[in-house]
Formats: structure tokens, C-alpha cells, sequence
């Protein structure tokens, strides 16, 4: 191996170790939950993204037990030549129909659905115009499209109607943005931002992982939620957070949108199928959501709890009703700390600095779940309360 090359790499972890932003990974022992085992112990889990508290439900893994039975570990195969089971063509219809669309196609992942979509349906005579804190997945996927690319600064939508107007020329324009931002738990302005793509004719799409399930009265997302249902041509989402937690992606729009990515999205023809026992806990996850909003309405109570404790102890938190609430810090090695205590007091959060977030705008991320109890919220926020006063971040 050459030596300075990897004599780089030892000095751009070091600065990373100095500069408070090493990543380091904590190791769970166990399913995931309301709480989880660590090494330290037994603590309360204020991290994942396990927004209906469904990753260890018991109705879900039988499901997944009885696809792995039935269905066994795996297809060995993409979808085209011999990995699609008729569990995957029913997967696809359960989703499409529970989010009002015509068709839909399951990646491994969103991060493939996103990666596999622009360089698909664009070329060199159309422009994407993406929102500025679009995830690392939009960006990416943007970056494979040869199409032009244009960003609006986030929140500024007279910036993207300026970016509308000025390409008029353009053979498609795409407007792509997040349906909730991952970092700080804004909503996007759909109602806004559907009314600029038909006024100036684009194509909009959004990634709705952090509202499927959830978001909006009966849990259909980002789009029931702003009052635009069937405004959104090309939805981009995930299984793994709210819909159980495990893994996979899909895309939904209209059958011809979705016809071109099954035979030229690069991520769907060159991936492996979604494992049978990931696809059967689905299909039990869309149906139990499809019947009931219990879990959502219970997401939405704890939500608004814990949002009221943490403002009323005097932490500087974003405002919104999203389950996604940053704790406000400012510096990278302030967050890991008190990320630290928090996991002395039996409580798991993570602190989120650069590159993950602007520096200068270090944050703990807490997300709630259904699962959790309200003693559990209330046992967070005396721990917040009491480690944020020793840290003098609230008085």
C-alpha cells in the first residue's frame, strides 16, 4: 500500500478526532425500540428512526418469519431475469394504492430509488432545480443526471420560481425536494411549491421518508399534509423508518414513469431483489396502516409533548410539529457531550455536527416514537433538563 497515501488518511482523521466530529458507532445488543441494551446498559432509545415504534412488533416479525419460511432468504437474482416473486408485485400495489398512485417499484433502498430516478427520466435537454438541503440521496442522484442542475436556497420559493422562470426553455423542469428535512424537521411548502410546477408546467418530485406513515391525517405524508393529494407526480420513500424499520425503498408516480425505471434505473437492474421476509412485514405494515391511525395519533401526542417539555425547560429547539426535534447547540464538541451524559442518565441521543449539518449548527436530534410511554417523554426531558443545566445550556 502506498504509503502516503495512507499517511493522508491518518492525518484527515485525526483532524476529524480533534475537531469533535469522529462519527463513533454504538453498538445495540438486541431488537430496536423504545429501549435498546448498549454496553452501559439497559437505556431509553430518542434516535432512530422508528417513528411508529414497529421495528420489533410482534405482528410484523411473524410476518417476516413467514416469508423467510415460505418465500426463503433471497432471490439470488435481480428483478428482471428471475427475482420477482408475485409478494413483490403485491408489495408494489399495496403501496401505490395506500398513497394514491398509479404504479410503484421497490429498490433496496431510497437512497437507490433516488439514485436511479433523475439520470432516468432527464438528459442534457432538461434541468433539475433542487432544493439547498435536499438529502445526500437527491444529491447524489442530481449529480448522475446530465441535465442541468440549479438549487434554490432552502425556504426561499421566490428563488425558485425565479430558477422556473428563467428556464423556460428547458424540455422538462424538475423540482425535487425533501417532504420533511431530516436535520431540522421543517415541513416542505408543498402547496406553495405545487402551485409554482403547474403554473410554470414542471414535474415535481419529492422524498417523503421521514412523513410515509405518519404525516398528514391518516398518515399518507407530506403531500395529505400540505392538502395536495395527487399534486405530486413522482414520490421517492423508505421501509426503513416508519414502515417497519428494516430496509428497502420504493418510487411511485404514473405507470409510464414507472415502466421507463424498471428497464433503464441503473440501482433497480443491477440490485438484487428485496429480501421475501422484508417484503411479507411490509405488506402486513400496510395493511395495519391502511386499517388504523392509532399509531400516528399516538406519534402525534408524544410528539407534541416532549416539544412542549423541552421549550417550557428552556432548550432552543426548532419549532414545528414533526417528530424530528433538534436541540439547538452550535458547537460540535458541545453536542457530543452532551449526547455523553445523556447516555449516563439512560437516555440515547446522538450529537449531529459537520458534515451532517452546517458548521456552526450542531444539534442532539431527538425523534419520538410511538412506542415510547409517557413516562418514558418525561423521563427524557428530566434528563435534558438536568444535564442541559450542568452544562449551562439552559439556566
Amino acid at each position: 500500500m502506498n504509503s502516503a497515501f495512507l499517511a493522508r488518511i491518518a492525518t484527515e482523521l485525526d483532524d476529524i478526532r480533534e475537531s469533535g466530529l469522529w462519527k463513533e458507532e454504538r453498538v445495540i445488543g438486541g431488537p430496536a425500540g423504545a429501549q435498546v441494551s448498549v454496553p452501559q446498559g439497559d437505556v431509553l432509545c430518542f434516535c432512530a428512526n422508528n417513528y411508529l415504534g414497529l421495528a420489533n412488533d410482534p405482528r410484523l416479525v411473524e410476518a417476516a418469519a413467514k416469508g423467510l419460511r415460505e418465500r426463503g432468504l433471497g432471490l439470488a437474482s435481480v428483478r428482471f431475469i428471475c427475482g420477482t416473486q408475485d409478494r413483490h408485485k403485491i408489495l408494489e400495489r399495496r403501496i401505490a394504492d395506500f398513497l394514491g398512485y398509479e404504479d410503484c417499484i421497490l429498490y433496496t433502498s431510497c437512497f437507490d430509488a433516488n439514485g436511479g430516478l433523475f439520470e432516468t427520466i432527464t438528459n442534457d435537454q432538461d434541468v433539475i432545480i433542487s432544493d439547498s438541503l435536499n438529502h445526500a440521496s437527491i444529491i447524489d442522484g442530481v449529480r448522475l443526471s446530465k441535465a442541468e442542475r440549479r438549487r434554490w436556497t432552502h425556504g426561499d420559493l421566490a428563488e425558485l420560481e425565479k430558477h422556473l422562470a428563467e428556464s423556460k426553455e428547458k424540455r422538462t423542469r424538475i423540482v425535487t425536494t425533501d417532504g420533511v428535512f431530516s436535520m431540522d424537521g421543517d415541513i416542505a411548502d408543498l402547496k406553495t411549491i405545487c402551485e409554482l410546477c403547474d403554473r410554470y408546467d414542471a414535474v415535481l418530485h419529492v422524498d417523503d421518508s421521514h412523513s410515509t406513515g405518519f404525516t398528514g391525517a391518516t398518515g399518507r405524508g407530506t403531500a395529505e399534509y400540505n392538502g395536495v393529494s395527487g399534486r405530486v407526480p413522482i414520490l421517492t420513500s423508505t421501509l426503513g423508518k416508519a414502515l417497519g424499520g428494516a430496509s428497502g425503498g420504493f418510487t411511485c408516480g404514473p405507470k409510464a414513469v414507472v415502466d421507463l425505471l424498471r428497464n433503464r434505473s441503473r440501482p433497480y437492474l443491477f440490485s438484487n431483489t428485496l429480501a421475501p421476509a422484508i417484503v411479507e412485514a411490509s405488506i402486513a405494515c400496510i395493511d395495519l396502516l391502511a386499517s388504523s391511525t392509532a399509531l400516528r395519533d399516538r406519534l402525534e401526542t408524544n410528539t407534541a409533548r416532549f416539544r412542549a417539555g423541552m421549550t417550557a425547560a428552556g432548550f432552543n429547539i426548532r419549532k414545528g410539529v414533526h417528530p424530528i426535534v433538534p436541540i439547538m447547540l452550535g458547537d460540535a464538541k458541545v453536542a457530543q457531550e452532551m449526547a455523553r451524559r445523556m447516555l449516563g442518565e439512560g437516555i440515547y441521543v446522538i450529537g449531529f455536527s459537520f458534515p451532517v449539518v452546517p458548521k456552526g449548527q450542531a444539534r442532539i436530534r431527538v425523534q419520538i416514537s410511538a412506542g415510547h410511554t409517557s413516562e418514558q417523554i418525561d423521563r427524557a426531558l428530566a434528563a435534558f433538563t438536568k444535564v442541559g443545566r450542568a452544562m449551562g445550556v439552559v439556566a
